[in-house]
Formats: C-alpha cells, sequence, structure tokens
C-alpha cells in the first residue's frame, strides 16, 4: 500500500503555504476546523502586518481577529497565536524550537499541529492524524483506533519510521481526491485490489438492492 501510495503522490507536500516554521506554526492553528485554502488567502496579510514572533507578540487581539476572522473561531484563534509567539520570544529566542514536546508546550498548539509542524519544517519522524489520516487509515484497515492518538499508534507500528513525514502527506491527499467522506471512489483507487472497503460498500450495496 504504501509503495502505490509513493507512487501514485510523489511530491506530497503541505498545502499551507509558508516561509519559515513560525508561519508554518501560524498556518497549522489557523487551519483547526478551516481549509488550507482559506488558511492560504488569510496568511499573506496577516504576515505583512506581523512578519516575526516579536511583532505579533505586540499585537492587539482585536486587530488580529479583524484579519484572521474567515478561518473560524477567530477569537480563540488570535489568541492562540498572540501568546505562541509571546513564548517564542520569551522562551526560545524568537525561534520554532524543533522538539515536538516544546511545540506540544506551545499555546494552541495539540499533538496532531506539534506533529504537522516537527514533519514539515524539521523533517522529524512524525504521524499527524488529521480527519483525512483518521478516515484512510480506517478504510485500508490499517486501524481499529476510535482517538487519533490510537490510530496514530497503530500507524506508527505499521509504517517505517523513515517514511513517517512522508506517510502523512500520501494518506491526507488519498483521503481529498479519492478516499472521500462520506462515499469512497473505489472504481478509481489504486488502492482497490488491497483494501477491504471496496467489497464491503459492495456487500452493502447488494443488500440495498435486495430491499
Amino acid at each position: 500500500m504504501l509503495d502505490i501510495l509513493a507512487r501514485t503522490y510523489p511530491d506530497a507536500v503541505t498545502a499551507l503555504h509558508y516561509r519559515n516554521p513560525f508561519e508554518l506554526l501560524v498556518a497549522v492553528i489557523l487551519s483547526a476546523q478551516s481549509t488550507d485554502a482559506r488558511v492560504n488567502l488569510t496568511t499573506p496579510v496577516l504576515f505583512k502586518r506581523y512578519p516575526t514572533p516579536q511583532k505579533l507578540a505586540r499585537a492587539k487581539q482585536a486587530a488580529v481577529e479583524k484579519i484572521v476572522h474567515s478561518c473560524g473561531f477567530f477569537r480563540m484563534k488570535s489568541k492562540n497565536i498572540i501568546a505562541a509567539a509571546r513564548v517564542l520570544v520569551e522562551d526560545h529566542g524568537g525561534h520554532v524550537p524543533n522538539e515536538r514536546e516544546a511545540l506540544e508546550a506551545l499555546p494552541g498548539v495539540g499533538r496532531k499541529t506539534a506533529a504537522v509542524v516537527f514533519s514539515v519544517a524539521f523533517e522529524g519522524a512524525a504521524i499527524a492524524v488529521d480527519t483525512h489520516v483518521f478516515r484512510v487509515a480506517h478504510r485500508l484497515g490499517l486501524t481499529l483506533g476510535k482517538a487519533p492518538r490510537d490510530v496514530e499508534a497503530d500507524l506508527e507500528k505499521v509504517v517505517p519510521r523513515e517514511t513517517w513525514r512522508h506517510a502523512h502527506h500520501w494518506l491526507i491527499l488519498h483521503g481529498r481526491k479519492i478516499c472521500k467522506a462520506p462515499v469512497p471512489h473505489c472504481g478509481e483507487c489504486p488502492l482497490s485490489e488491497l483494501c477491504p472497503t471496496p467489497h464491503i460498500i459492495a456487500k452493502l450495496n447488494a443488500e440495498r438492492k435486495k430491499r
């Protein structure tokens, strides 16, 4: 499966636009419950006004809220990115830490966000479980985990460590393009012969016809 995904998505990278770890960190925080496309429309304005952690740390929350309003949950996100910038300045010399534990300690940064920044900005070994990874991993029969942390643990067992940071992007792209919610495009899927889902869907469709 991994070989097929690697061949299918050889240039898989994050869809978020960024120029440095600071911009990636902010973009990933803003992307929660939003789309990468929406975030990419928002961050150019945000980073033009606040191009460094130092400047964002001194920002007025109301001013930031106006910029990131369209990303949803704008009050909490504005509060978090300003607070995160302050911690970067006060505790990390204005730099984004390259250790996962330190990333998770930043305001507004959970396990998934830390994994994305760690794997993308610093090429660290991490699997970030978002909604696409969660869905595709279940459909491929790679996990039965009911929580993202459980899915992450299961994937770490079956995916070679050296491909963790790539596998995350393969699964995301596959989820966006083919293994969609609520109905996957199994007829277009390069994994259809290895995946258990097409057979399940075919059985369900047959039962529906009988009814």
